[in-house]
């Protein structure tokens, strides 16, 4: 039986997050992902570039809300524990999360990014259409399909 979509089908959305020791950002990053948005291959949805200080503490460097007429202003930074107090949120936290700040190391700097797979729409769109559900949802590292012989 089909049901019918709330909505219009979304790609899957990915955080990714991009470290940088010594960050040169020269605008080469932000013309791929135009030419891949363009080509309707990803929707970039939020973007936050920080530095992790020594100390821990992560500061916002520069901040960009690029979704299509969207509301999602600050998505990334939130993420990222950036707008509210990141230990308060832990404590009142159930269970096991994951933590973008963790991934960065003291005395770097990050690009996070919420990409949307647009790519990949449609494929949901059929598989929903057969009556189809995820049961699982993994991105595969390209150093672990080498350890596996892929």
């Amino acid at each position: 039986m089909r049901r019918p979509l709330a909505r219009a089908a979304m790609g899957p959305v990915q955080v990714l997050v991009v470290g940088f020791e010594e960050p040169a950002f020269e605008g080469r990053i932000m013309e791929e992902l135009e030419r891949l948005k363009d080509q309707d291959v990803v929707r970039l949805v939020s973007l936050v570039v920080v530095h992790k200080h020594d100390d821990g503490t992560v500061e916002r460097l520069t901040a960009s809300d690029v979704s299509e007429g969207e509301e999602r202003s600050g998505l990334a930074a939130a993420l990222a524990g950036l707008g509210e107090d990141l230990e308060d949120a832990r404590a009142d936290a159930d269970g096991d999360y994951w933590y973008i700040d963790d991934t960065i190391p003291p005395g770097s700097a990050a690009a996070i990014v919420v990409l949307e797979h647009r790519w990949a729409a449609s494929l949901r769109e059929a598989i929903g259409d057969a009556g189809g559900r995820p049961l699982a949802d993994a991105w595969v590292h390209p150093a672990d399909l080498e350890g596996a012989g892929g």
